[in-house]
């Protein structure tokens, strides 16, 4: 059981979360909020049917509700006050610094335009009580074309996002798909991440950091698959964004009890504790380390780890990094 002490540790300590989709952080009381605003009619007669609805059997079934969610966003204010609703969270979670994954193309295949999105949330960026910075992602369910001219699109605003991402469903579209798209987003300047190794192999992790170049994992949780792979992810220092209560809840594992967070930091890994979707599977960031620290064999020396972790994988400027790393060595003197 997790004790008090821990506990307090655990929401108190300052950290930084890098695999949160902003659209994820919709929540249904603002769905409908929004949807009144915008006169957008939901399959849903209730906030609290849409929660019931809320019952995933895999990925793809998730990704459908998903997508029905972000129905509901047609303003730059919407993309604002859902961004700006996750940041107040993120902040009471004691949450300093947010790496948003935001998808443009669930928008702008609804006619929205790519500056509305990436302004709306921008903007709530800029007035957010923690650090916060955007990822663009593309959704790997459609083509590598569609990909591109998303990156391109989103050129004109290029200093409003400072990485790309892959995203949506895994299995069937590896990562070499999308080779060319990271390539042009390295020529950029962009920083690059990708989803591999949840629902598709531990190939998928090789491909993202072979043909995509990536500097990060999001998920990578099946590397333990391939002893050379987990070699190769602790020599190069390679950071993965783990997701515990989306694990549990997309069916990675059946309960946490079985989640390999542990035995991905005895391993050596650069793991982090992050939410994904919080507002669909189950909790933020401080409920997803509750979660995984409930269940398994973790103490505050793992706490530590992972706050560090979480600040040694952020694209920050190096001063920003010593000044927060400094801040959780502190927290952590300060409670022994």
């Amino acid at each position: 059981m997790l004790n008090e002490e821990l506990r307090r540790t655990l929401t108190a300590m300052p950290k930084a979360e890098l695999h949160i989709h902003i659209e994820g952080s919709l929540e249904p009381e603002l769905i409908f909020e929004l949807a009144q605003r915008n006169g957008v009619s939901l399959p849903y007669p209730s906030v609290e049917a849409l929660r019931q609805a809320y019952a995933f059997s895999d990925l793809q079934s998730f990704l459908d509700i998903y997508y029905a969610g972000a129905s509901v966003l047609l303003t730059e204010q919407d993309f604002y006050d859902m961004t700006a609703a996750y940041l107040q969270r993120a902040a009471a979670d004691n949450v300093r610094h947010a790496e948003l994954f935001f998808d443009p193309q669930t928008h702008t295949a609804r006619g929205i335009a790519i500056e509305t999105v990436i302004n709306g949330i921008w903007r709530a960026c800029q007035d957010s009580p923690v650090s916060a910075s955007l990822i663009l992602c593309f959704l790997r369910h459609l083509s590598e074309e569609e990909a591109i001219a998303t990156l391109e699109d989103a050129i004109p605003y290029r200093d409003k996002f400072i990485g790309v991402g892959l995203d949506s469903s895994e299995v069937g579209h590896p990562p070499e798909k999308f080779a060319r798209v990271f390539e042009r987003a390295r020529n950029l300047g962009l920083h690059l991440v990708a989803h591999a190794g949840e629902e598709g192999p531990p190939a998928y992790i090789e491909s993202a950091l072979d043909v995509l170049n990536v500097e990060r994992i999001d998920h990578g949780v099946r590397c333990l698959e391939d002893p050379a792979l987990v070699a190769r992810l602790v020599r190069e220092h390679m950071a993965l964004t783990v997701c515990p209560l989306s694990n549990i809840k997309l069916r990675v594992f059946d309960v946490m009890g079985q989640h390999n967070l542990r035995r991905l930091l005895d391993a050596g890994l650069a793991v982090t504790v992050n939410s994904d979707d919080p507002a669909y599977f189950g909790g933020y960031v401080n409920d997803n380390y509750l979660a995984a620290f409930e269940a398994l064999p973790l103490d505050a020396s793992h706490a530590r780890q992972l706050a560090r972790n979480s600040f040694n994988a952020a694209f920050l400027e190096p001063e920003q990094k010593r000044a927060w790393l400094a801040e959780v060595d502190r927290f952590f003197s300060e409670i022994q």
